[in-house]
Formats: structure tokens, sequence, C-alpha cells
């Protein structure tokens, strides 16, 4: 089955639904109307940067957007593939905008961030999948934010020998990948990739250099079941990985894979328990948790996190 075909598989299953599930109360979110709200959107456009918080309709873009954290978006605004999950558009990506690199460092300059996330859309159709556009970026902002921790959060790199091992050695302070779901999920879920594959990514970051922060998520409500849910952390733990997201599942559109169901706050807390249980350093857990929701205040609780470990050896 390839990318589209899921997709419409999908589509049919939702058009069959009579009606959508409507959200609970814990995940209402204001509208953005902050002044800072619509100068971070101004900024974002006057430098042609895209984020991650507009193109997957982030519900937290109010919040984050009102202190000014932006999440950017490389590589354009078009994805290679097609995931049953994501709002991002599908089709053949423009070349890299040579400019970005710059561009990011000035958005991270005039935003005064302290910490940054920089992400992207996948680019199978480029020799590298995007990794060098990545090294450009990290290398410029080294160059120009010396007080601001770089967090990345990267595609997959499917079948792209020697990404992983150029974007590490760039040196970001935290490599992100998510898994986004459950293995037995993926096939409708998230067709394009693989999951032993994107685990394996993290794997490989932890034996390039052991210093760097891995940090990986997943969404809930899309028919996993806990017992998959506690899989997924064991299967992380056993990668290395420091830091585990996981937040509720939310339909961008009726063409979108549909909700499964809400899973409670006290259900997030218990994820949250066996998290910590299963060793990760840190831990978000929560309706709205996403990637780079607080991420700048997390990286300084991951700092202590592993601190306070490496004391304990002592």
């Amino acid at each position: 089955m390839n990318d589209l075909s899921a997709i419409k598989d999908v589509s049919d299953q939702v058009q069959a639904r009579v009606k959508r599930q409507p959200k609970p109360d814990w995940l209402r979110v204001k509208a953005p109307t902050s002044p800072e709200y619509a100068e971070t959107r101004r900024l974002m456009r006057d430098l042609r940067l895209n984020t991650v918080c507009e193109e997957a309709a982030c519900p937290n873009i109010g919040e984050c957007w009102k202190k000014k954290h932006a999440t950017v978006m490389i590589l354009g605004d078009t994805c290679t593939r097609a995931c049953a999950f994501c709002n991002i558009k599908t089709g053949m990506p423009a070349h890299p905008d040579p400019d970005e690199p710059e561009n990011v460092a000035v958005a991270v300059g005039e935003m005064g961030l302290e910490h940054v996330v920089i992400t992207s859309v996948d680019r199978d159709d480029l020799a590298d999948g995007g990794a060098d556009q990545f090294v450009k970026v990290i290398r410029r902002l080294r160059e120009t934010a010396l007080n601001t921790t770089i967090e990345i959060l990267t595609p997959d790199f499917l079948r792209k020998d020697g990404a992983i091992e150029a974007v590490v050695a760039a040196r970001p302070d935290v490599y992100n990948h998510n898994l986004e779901t459950v293995p037995r999920l993926y096939p409708t879920i998230r067709p394009g990739a693989r999951y032993f594959h994107s685990l394996r990514v993290l794997d490989r970051v932890k034996q390039i250099d052991p210093t760097v922060f891995t940090k990986s998520g997943i969404m809930v409500g899309l028919g996993e079941t806990k017992a998959e849910v506690y899989q997924v952390m064991d299967d992380l733990r056993s990668a290395d990985v420091d830091f585990i997201t996981i937040g509720q599942y939310l339909q961008p559109t009726p063409k979108h894979a549909p909700v499964e169901r809400f899973v409670t706050p006290d259900e997030f807390a218990d994820y949250a328990k066996m998290a910590r249980a299963k060793g990760f350093l840190m831990v978000s857990a929560s309706p709205l948790t996403r990637s780079s929701h607080h991420a700048g205040e997390d990286f300084v609780k991951l700092k202590a996190a592993r601190e306070a470990k490496l004391a304990a050896r002592a």
C-alpha cells in the first residue's frame, strides 16, 4: 500500500462516521489574539520562514507565540510523504532556500530565544534527505547565537546514508525524532516510515555521541493499547532515549485519521508515572503535550536530571 492509498482508506473510514467526536473540556484552548502572536507571525513572514506551529495546526500556538517561542520548519512547507495524522501538505517541494540558515539565525536573534527547536518536512527527493540544511542551520546558529541551545526534530532519513552522522557531527544539544505511534499502526498512520528504522535513528545518535540528549514522542488516541504504549517506552529505553513526550492526537481535517478516543488526564498521568519508572530522564505526558511545547524549560530540567543521575553514580 502506498502513502496515497493509505490516506484514501483512512478518508473512507472517516466519511463512514456520522459525526466526529466533540473535544472534551481539557482540550479546549483560546484562539490566539495577543500582540506578541501577531508580531511573531509577521517576523516569520518577513523572513520567509515556515513554522510547524502553523503548518501542523498546533493547539498550543497561541500560548507559545505569545512568549515568542516558534518552532521553525526548514526545507519548505511541502512534504514528500502523506502521513494520515499530519496536516502538512504533500507534493514535490521546492529546492532548499540557500538563505534559510541566515534567516533562521536572524529570527532566533530577534525573538531572543534561549532554546530553539528546528524541524523539517520529509525530503525524500534530496540525496541526503535534507541533512545538509540542518547542518548549515546549526552551524550558523552556533556563530550568531552563542547562548542559545539547539534542539532538532528530524525526519527519519530513510535510505539516506551518512545523513544522521552529518547532523550529529554538527553538535545539536537535543536530537529528537518522533516514533509518532505504535508499530501496529504504522501501515495506516505512518505508511512511508518504518518503526524499527526510526528506533534505529535514535540508537545511532547515541552511538555516535553519547553526550547528545535524545528525545522522541508518540500520539495516543489512534487505537493503540496501553500495553503497546508501554512496549514503545521499553523500545525507546533500549535505545537509551532520554526524553519521551506523549500527547493526544487531534484530527486536523475530516480527510485525516479519525480520533478513536480522547485519553483522559488521569491516563496521561499514569503514562508519565510508568515512563519515569522505566528510567526516562524527562517525561512530558498530557493531552496538549507536543514535541516542542515548553521545550526550553524542559531542556533545563533534562540537564539537571542528568547531572543528578551522574552525581548519584559517583
